[in-house]
C-alpha cells in the first residue's frame, strides 16, 4: 500500500493506536479524537512525507494531508481496522435530526455500501436470465447451477451483509452482528423450522419463518444488539469485557430475534411490501404518472433507499417487483433531458458537457446529468419529470415487472427486466427517453450562466508558456474578499493548504470558480475541489470546521466527477444557520503543486463570477 509507512508514522505521532478514540477525514484532513492530545507529537507528524501540517483545535486533533487524504485514511484503517468505515464525519452526540432524517440516513448508510455486491450479482442474474431466455445455456447444466449460485449467494445471505453494515452504522461490533444474523440462516435450525414440527427455546415458541433474502428482521436485531452491547460495556469490568460482552450479547439478542423480532420483522416487512405492491399493481397509469413525476425528486433526496428492503422482499417472495422498472424510466428520462440540452445548446462547452452526461446516463450513471445539467438549468428538470411521468404511466398501466435487482438502471441493467413484461418495459423506457428529449427542446432553457462561463477568460485565453500554467479564478460567492491570513483556522491562514483568499459571503449561492472536473466533493457538501483541463486545482472550503455540521445547511447541486463550467451553481448554503456555530468564510485556495500561487487578487466587495485572482503553477509541478 502506497501510504502504509505514512499511516504507521501518523498513528505513532498522535500517541499510538491506544490514544485514538476515533478518526475520520474531511476533504483535506485526518480528524482525530484523542484520549490525550498532549501525547501527540506535532514535530514528528509534520516530518511525515504525506503530512502538510497539524492543528489542535476544539478538542480535535487535525492532521492536514491534502488531496490524498482518502488514500492515507485507507492506509490508516488497514493498519488499525477498528477505525474503519466510510470516510465521513461521525455522528455527533448532539446532532439535530428529525426521526425521518435519521431513518433515511440509517437506511442509506446500511445499503449504500452493499450496492456494488448487489449490482454485480444482480447483473449476473440478469445475464443468466437473458441466456436462458434465448436458449443459449442449458438450465439443467452444472455450469448454470454454479453461475446461479454465484449470482444468488449475495441475496440468500443478505442478512449477514446487512448485519455488518448496520452494525458499522450503529457503532456496534460487526463480527458479533454477523454471528447473530448467521443464526437466522443456520442450516440445522432452518431445517428444524421447516420440518413442520414445533420448535421452542426454554419453553418459548420459535416461529417457523424463512430469513434468507430478508433484511428487516436483521435490522431490528442489530438495532437491539447496539443497545445491549453499549449497556453491557458500561457495566462489565474491562478485564473480562472482551469475552463476556459478546457472549451475553449473543445469548440475549439471538433468542429475542428468533422468538420476537424475526417474526415481527417478517410480518411488518411482508405487510409493507404487500401494501406497496398492491398500490403499484392497482394504481394503474395514474399511480405510475404520479410516482414517475416525483421520482427524480425522490432520488435527489436519497429517499429511494428506504424502498430497497421492500424491493428485495418482493423479489424473494414473488420473483418480481413493479417499482424497479420506474427507476429505469426515471434514469432514461434524465438521460433524454441531457440529450435535449446537447441538441439545443448553443454554447460549445455546454454541448460537450451535455453529450458526455448523456453517455454516462445511458450507462446508468445519471448523477452528472441530474446535478450538473438538469437541476441547474431548471426547465430540463420539468422535462425529466414529464418524461418520467409518461413512462411511469405506461409501466404501471401495463404491469411491467423487474425480475432482478441489477443495481443499474441504464443499458447494462436491462437484463434485469427480461421476463413476461419485457416488451412493455422497453416501450416505457423509450417513451420516457423520447418525451423527455422532446420536452427539453420545446421548453428550452436559460444557458446564460453557461454562456457567461464560455465568454469568461480561462486558461486557454491566458498567455502561457511551456513552463507555466495560468487560469483566471472567479469569485464563487458574492461578498467581501479578505486576506487568507484573517481566517480563524491556522492551517488555512498560514497557507499550509495553498495560496488563496477568503470571502465573507453575502448570499447563499456558491458557483464554480473555474471550468473543470469536480475531483472531490465531501459527503457533507461543505468543501469541493475542481481540476481544470490544464491540471490546476482549486479548493472551495465553505466555513471553518463546518464538517462538524454533517451537511446541515449545505445542499449540493452537482456530484463528484461532474464536469462543471465557471458560473455554474454548485452549492446552496444556509449561512444564517451555519453562522450560529461556525465562521462562514468561503475559502478559495490553489492546491495543486508546490509551485502553485495566486496573482492580482481582488480585495474588497465582489460579485459572484467576477475575477477573483489568477491561479498559476509551474507545469513541472502540475505534471507531478
Amino acid at each position: 500500500m502506497k501510504y502504509e509507512q505514512d499511516a504507521a508514522a501518523i498513528i505513532a505521532g498522535v500517541g499510538g493506536a491506544e490514544n485514538i478514540a476515533s478518526a475520520y477525514h474531511c476533504i483535506t484532513r485526518l480528524r482525530f479524537t484523542l484520549h490525550d492530545n498532549s501525547k501527540a507529537d506535532a514535530a514528528a507528524l509534520t516530518a511525515v512525507p504525506a503530512v502538510m501540517g497539524v492543528n489542535d483545535t476544539g478538542g480535535q486533533y487535525q492532521v492536514v494531508i491534502g488531496d490524498h487524504v482518502g488514500e492515507v485514511f485507507h492506509a490508516l484503517t488497514a493498519a488499525e481496522p477498528r477505525l474503519g468505515g466510510e470516510p465521513s464525519a461521525p455522528s455527533a452526540a448532539g446532532k439535530k435530526q428529525n426521526p425521518l432524517q435519521r431513518f433515511f440516513d440509517f437506511i442509506g448508510g446500511v445499503f449504500a455500501p452493499l450496492l456494488p455486491a448487489i449490482a454485480g450479482a444482480g447483473l449476473l442474474r440478469g445475464i443468466l436470465a437473458l441466456l436462458a431466455f434465448f436458449g443459449w445455456i442449458d438450465t439443467a447444466s452444472d455450469t448454470y447451477v454454479v453461475l446461479t449460485a454465484i449470482g444468488d449467494a449475495v441475496f440468500y445471505f443478505l442478512p449477514l451483509l446487512v448485519a455488518m453494515t448496520a452494525a458499522r452504522k450503529l457503532g456496534a461490533n460487526m463480527y458479533v452482528a454477523v454471528a447473530i444474523s448467521g443464526v437466522l440462516v443456520y442450516p440445522t435450525l432452518v431445517t428444524a423450522l421447516g420440518s413442520g414440527e414445533a420448535v421452542d427455546f426454554l419453553g418459548l415458541p420459535v416461529t417457523a419463518t424463512t430469513y434468507s433474502y430478508t433484511v428487516i428482521p436483521t435490522l431490528l436485531a442489530i438495532y437491539l444488539m447496539s443497545w445491549v452491547e453499549r449497556g453491557l460495556n458500561r457495566i462489565i469490568p474491562s478485564v473480562v469485557r472482551l469475552m463476556v460482552v459478546p457472549l451475553l450479547t449473543l445469548l440475549v439478542v439471538a433468542p429475542v430475534t428468533l422468538i420476537v423480532l424475526g417474526p415481527l420483522g417478517t410480518v411488518v416487512g411482508n405487510g409493507i411490501s404487500g401494501g406497496i405492491t398492491w398500490g403499484l399493481t392497482n394504481g394503474g397509469p395514474i399511480a405510475g404518472a404520479v410516482i414517475g413525476a416525483l421520482l427524480p425528486l425522490i432520488i435527489m433526496t436519497g429517499m429511494h433507499y428506504a424502498l430497497v428492503p421492500f424491493i428485495l422482499t418482493n423479489l424473494a417472495q414473488t420473483g418480481a417487483d413493479k417499482f424497479l422498472p420506474l427507476t429505469y424510466v426515471q434514469s432514461f428520462a434524465t438521460t433524454g433531458a441531457a440529450l435535449g440540452v446537447a441538441i439545443r445548446a448553443k454554447s460549445k462547452s455546454l454541448k460537450t458537457l451535455a453529450f458526455s452526461t448523456t453517455f454516462t446516463g445511458l450507462m446508468g450513471v445519471t448523477e452528472p446529468a441530474l446535478y450538473g445539467l438538469v437541476l441547474p438549468l431548471r426547465r430540463p428538470l420539468i422535462a425529466t419529470m414529464i418524461g418520467s411521468a409518461v413512462g411511469g404511466a405506461v409501466s404501471l398501466g401495463f404491469g411491467v415487472d423487474a425480475y432482478v435487482l441489477a443495481g443499474n438502471s441504464g443499458i447494462p441493467g436491462i437484463p434485469g427486466l427480461i421476463g413476461a413484461t419485457f416488451g412493455w418495459a422497453m416501450v416505457a423506457i423509450a417513451v420516457a427517453f423520447i418525451v423527455s428529449t422532446v420536452m427539453t427542446l420545446v421548453l428550452g432553457f436559460d444557458e446564460s450562466a453557461f454562456a457567461e462561463a464560455a465568454g469568461a477568460p480561462t486558461a486557454s485565453d491566458t498567455p502561457t508558456d511551456t513552463s507555466v500554467k495560468t487560469a483566471v479564478v472567479a469569485a464563487p460567492a458574492a461578498g467581501e474578499v479578505v486576506p487568507l491570513s484573517t481566517v480563524p483556522d491556522r492551517i488555512f491562514a498560514e497557507g499550509v493548504m495553498g495560496d488563496g483568499v477568503a470571502i465573507r459571503p453575502a448570499d447563499d449561492r456558491i458557483i464554480a470558480p473555474v471550468d473543470g472536473e469536480v475531483v472531490a466533493l465531501f459527503p457533507t457538501n461543505h468543501a469541493l475541489g475542481i481540476r481544470t483541463d490544464d491540471g490546476l486545482e482549486v479548493l472551495v472550503h465553505v466555513g471553518v470546521n463546518t464538517v462538524a455540521l454533517e451537511g446541515r445547511g449545505f445542499t449540493a447541486h452537482i456530484a463528484q466527477g461532474a464536469r462543471v463550467m465557471r458560473g455554474q451553481h454548485l452549492l446552496t448554503v444556509d449561512f444564517a444557520e451555519v453562522a450560529k456555530t461556525h465562521d462562514t468564510s468561503v475559502i478559495v485556495v490553489v492546491t495543486e503543486g508546490a509551485g502553485s500561487r495566486i496573482g492580482n487578487p481582488h480585495l474588497g466587495l465582489i460579485d459572484a463570477g467576477d475575477a477573483l485572482f489568477e491561479m498559476t503553477a509551474d507545469a513541472t509541478e502540475v505534471a507531478r
